[in-house]
């Protein structure tokens, strides 16, 4: 089987690649990323260095999805019978400054992706069996109405990255209904682990501790989000991979969309002063942090910032029923990985120093 995997080089797709290449031998994935300098570039090219491993079963393209030319030529040659696309300009507070990135990216990139998604079955050709894209909790934006089911209105975004991850549901709805491609949208809840985005919270707290500064939290600690680990969301994927919405004729002979959305989160949002306490524990127990570290001299409680939301919570209830999975790493287990791989890959196995990371 051929996959095609868009942002291999990012934190779902790099570990959902060594997933499905470590256990589907017969697997071979076509992977895409532009490797851009959002954040460390790095990470990323370390992230791909640890799937050079598989050979010639990882086939990598250096490019972006919003080449509309490079894209078609990845489905001529390699005619790929899954699509996921995890590429995207990541978020929120950045789109408000970088507007453009996320139209580029988001929108004329997923664009691309579901046109030569069309045309894979042209002349008579099986063509892509399923397609599966990243949405977003924030598309849930200023809702009240918890936990957020699929059902729920998403009108209302508060960021431009939720406005295109909303618009990449109705997207692939209208490409389902008028061309039959099974697809499903997955709405993530603040993903986390090792080897993350340096830009998520947990990250950017451990960066600025290490180097005694002190790091902000939001709505004065007001916040509580639906931390859902990176081994929990390679799982989901993989299992909704295999699963693809069917194809059937409504009464007026046309396609019933194939169309799904499922939320992907740990159904138990946590405290952000919980989470902060919970980090700076394990940051220490893996030697990242001394042991007399002074947490309250380096955390100051600010207000909310435009474009966040007080609460993130996730209704998994149709997750559970069609696939039998729930997320389930505790946040305790899920930093800890993550304080161990730090402490790797950026310390070393030495004692705790300062580092300019």
């Amino acid at each position: 089987m051929n996959i095609f995997i868009t942002g291999v080089a990012g934190f779902i797709g790099s570990k959902l690649c060594e997933r499905i290449l470590s256990e589907q031998l017969d697997t071979v994935i076509i992977g895409i990323d532009n490797v851009n300098d959002y954040y460390d570039t790095g990470l990323k090219k370390w992230r791909l260095c640890q799937l050079e491993k598989f050979g010639k079963r990882f086939i990598f393209i250096k490019g972006n999805i919003a080449d509309k030319h490079l894209i078609d030529e990845i489905f001529t040659k390699h005619a790929p019978e899954i699509v996921v696309n995890l590429a995207a300009q990541a978020g929120v507070r950045y789109s408000i400054t970088n507007p453009g990135a996320y139209i580029e990216s988001n929108i004329v990139g997923f664009y691309n992706i579901l046109e030569a998604c069309r045309h894979s079955y042209d002349n008579g050709n099986s063509g892509v069996h399923h397609l599966v894209y990243a949405s977003s909790s924030s598309v849930y934006g200023s809702n009240t109405k918890i936990p957020y089911s699929t059902d729920d209105k998403v009108d209302n975004p508060v960021s431009l990255y939720a406005a295109t991850k909303k618009s990449n549901e109705l997207m692939a709805h209208a490409y389902s209904k008028l061309y039959n491609i099974p697809s499903t949208g997955l709405r993530f809840f603040t993903v986390y682990g090792p080897a993350g985005r340096p830009d998520m919270a947990y990250f950017g707290f451990t960066n600025k501790l290490i180097k005694g500064e002190k790091i902000q939290i939001f709505n004065y600690g007001n916040c509580e989000r639906d931390f859902t680990y990176i081994d929990d969301i390679v799982e989901g994927i993989i299992r909704i991979m295999e699963k693809a919405p069917k194809r059937h004729n409504g009464k007026d002979g046309l396609p019933i969309p194939p169309y799904k959305v499922y939320n992907i989160g740990n159904n138990q949002p946590e405290n952000l002063l919980n989470f902060v306490q919970i980090l700076q524990e394990e940051l220490i127990t893996a030697g990242v942090l001394p042991d007399d570290y002074d947490f309250q001299a380096h955390k100051e409680l600010v207000a909310m910032q435009p474009g966040d939301v007080p609460v993130t919570y996730a209704d998994t209830t149709p997750l559970e029923q069609d696939f039998g999975f729930k997320p389930s790493t505790s946040l305790r287990i899920g930093l800890r990985q993550f304080a161990q791989w730090y402490k790797k890959f950026y310390c070393g196995e030495t004692t705790f120093t300062r580092l300019d990371v």
